[in-house]
């Protein structure tokens, strides 16, 4: 076992470092790449056969829904344009991979995809999208069924396809025990071939952060077109900061003795593989301010001297969120406020890095004080944390997260809400006042605009894009409140609940006012434009190699 984890965690990065420097190695990448091509060409057949097989069924129905119906309303008002004053042909056919091996989780990146599909079926309607996936358990119907019922996004069935994958336990951190990052990144490189020995798309895009499978299909592929949409870079200066003596994250503290030498110097020389990754990719799209310049200060030297003589920006392009939903469906007035209580509502995947400790600790800082709160005299606060359980590990998350509840003798002031529908959701955004998030340097956060949107008051991490983005003053004033440790969440929560009526609702209204800058719209306005570069270079690439 020692000798595989020494060819891993060394030989194995430096032939692949190699292959995209090396002619004879990349000419050995696309060997394989005209193999991988041609084995799968029976598959890419009968796909398309089948997506015209549902096309014929579903345009012969009669029952389509009103939302079908405006499907077609939105199609043929949809526009893009690319780079240069160019625009792709609306009537480009091809295949886009998108590689999601968790698209069944039901988090906000989960949301990123739904919606990019979305806005690429509405603008192209003749292209069909494919989503390489691990998620074995469910079929086709049951994962839009949830994407309906989680996100309400509407997809186009015929032209939204899945392949399942069989080895995508090679990028789980329970695979790793040693040099994770590293092995979670080599595990992706299995998780590629095994999605391009399924099919070979037309343009290939990644939507969870697998840069080296990226690089991969660069390698295999060259006329293929790459994107990568990055929530959070894999490895980025704030990590290798987190391992100080006082720093921030899941890794504080690690950085000291012989052990902590090493894992720095590690954690240092994966960042410049993974840069290398980074630079082979085509169209680079960030989440956030704070992801753009994290990816920027990373990828943009590789970028820059492999693309010299090519415009190769990365764009910022802000997640898809249910703005104009939530407007429609949740109140924001003075007869909304009277239904309010003093509810905290808490919208996260039950992951480690989401923190829930730190909000309940808060939460029972907040409820042993003793607080008055005028506008609520005969109402005691109460935390409601919402969120998807993916895999048993979160469960154990979740039990382990009660136990604590219990120890603070809050548990019958606390309510779990695991795998809710949306109506739960907006029900509880309807009666909440407060949302909170508690993730150290959060990318974005999707719920966060979902709490504004609602008109709920945010105490949010005074870090990432919640502070960066979102949880910014609106015509000069605050929008929520920004806290770290368990005591300034309190005050936080202290502060929002104790806000006179009229100067609660004019903080509810600034937020609400924040949100329109994450429209679903805004989202695929410019998904397109970037889709559109990846079709044009798809388009010539293609008669350049005729």
């Amino acid at each position: 076992m020692g000798v595989v984890y020494f060819f891993l965690s060394f030989l194995a990065p430096v032939v692949l470092a190699y292959a995209f420097f090396v002619p004879t190695l990349r000419s050995l990448g696309e060997l394989a790449g005209h193999y991988l091509r041609r084995s799968s060409r029976t598959r890419r057949e009968l796909l398309l056969a089948r997506v015209a097989t549902e096309q014929k069924a579903y345009e012969s129905s009669s029952k389509q829904s009103k939302e079908e119906d405006d499907w077609e309303e939105i199609e043929r008002s949809a526009v893009g344009s690319a780079a240069n004053g160019g625009k792709a042909d609306k009537d480009w056919n091809g295949i886009v991979g998108f590689f999601h091996p968790f698209c069944n989780a039901g988090g906000g990146g989960e949301r990123v995809l739904w919606g990019a599909i979305r806005a690429t079926q509405k603008r192209w309607p003749e292209a069909t999208c494919v989503v390489y996936t691990g998620d074995h358990d469910v079929d086709k119907d049951a994962i839009l069924k949830r994407v309906k019922e989680r996100f309400n996004i509407h997809l186009h069935p015929p032209t939204v396809h899945f392949l399942y994958l069989t080895t995508r336990h090679y990028v789980l951190s329970s695979t790793w025990p040693r040099f994770t990052l590293l092995g979670q990144s080599i595990g992706s490189l299995i998780l590629g071939y095994d999605a391009f020995s399924l099919l070979v798309p037309d343009i290939f895009i990644d939507t969870m952060g697998y840069a080296f499978a990226v690089a991969l299909c660069s390698l295999f592929f060259p006329n293929v077109p790459t994107g990568a949409y990055v929530h959070y870079p894999t490895i980025s200066t704030d990590m290798l900061d987190s391992l100080d003596v006082g720093g921030k994250g899941v890794h504080t503290g690690q950085g000291a003795g012989y052990r902590g030498v090493a894992k720095r110097q590690y954690w240092s020389l994966f960042a410049k593989l993974y840069c290398v990754m980074g630079s082979c990719i085509d169209v680079v799209m960030t989440n956030s301010t704070w992801t753009q310049s994290h990816i920027k200060t990373l990828w943009g030297p590789y970028r820059n001297r492999r693309n010299s003589t090519t415009d190769h920006d990365i764009d910022v392009v802000f997640p898809p969120v249910a703005v104009e939903e939530l407007e429609r469906d949740v109140p924001v007035d003075e007869e909304s406020e009277q239904k309010r209580g003093p509810a905290l509502i808490y919208i996260a995947q039950f992951r480690p890095e989401k923190n829930h400790q730190v909000v309940l600790r808060a939460f029972a800082s907040l409820l042993s004080s003793n607080p008055s709160f005028p506008e609520y005299p005969k109402e005691t606060p109460k935390l409601v944390l919402i969120g998807s359980v993916r895999d048993p590990d979160d469960a154990t998350r979740v039990y382990n997260l009660r136990l604590l509840a219990h120890e603070l003798h809050i548990k019958e002031h606390v309510e779990f809400v695991c795998d809710a529908t949306w109506p739960q959701m907006l029900d509880w955004m309807r009666r909440a006042s407060i949302g909170v998030n508690s993730m150290w340097n959060e990318h974005f956060g999707i719920g966060v605009v979902e709490y504004q949107a609602a008109g709920l008051i945010s105490v949010v991490n005074d870090s990432g894009g919640p502070k960066l983005d979102i949880v910014v003053p609106i015509d000069g004033k605050p929008t929520g409140f920004h806290a770290s440790t368990s005591e300034e969440y309190a005050e936080g929560f202290r502060k929002a609940l104790s806000l006179p009526r009229k100067e609660r609702l004019a903080m509810r209204r600034r937020a609400r006012k924040s949100a329109n800058r994450f429209t679903d719209r805004g989202f695929a306005e410019k998904w397109i434009a970037n889709m559109d570069q990846l079709i044009l270079l798809q388009v010539a690439r293609t008669k350049s190699s005729d």
